[in-house]
């Protein structure tokens, strides 16, 4: 995902992205903890995610 899509959702679909983001960063994390990940390389894709949205979200709360 690109910070420039992120840009352009509003606050609520980032909080909604960010739910799903968590959501699928824990199922990676049971499937990796019962040995049932295959590509373990989804997990650091999805903590860049969860970062980006994160961010977004910052700069959105500093600059009102």
């Amino acid at each position: 995902m690109k910070a420039t899509e992120l840009r352009n959702k509003s606050d609520d679909d980032l909080n909604n992205e960010l739910l799903d983001l968590r959501k699928a960063q824990f199922s990676l994390r049971m499937q990796l903890a019962t040995q049932q990940l295959s590509n373990s390389s989804q997990l650091g894709k999805l903590r860049k995610d969860v970062a980006r949205v994160k961010t977004i979200q910052h700069e959105r709360a500093t600059a009102k």
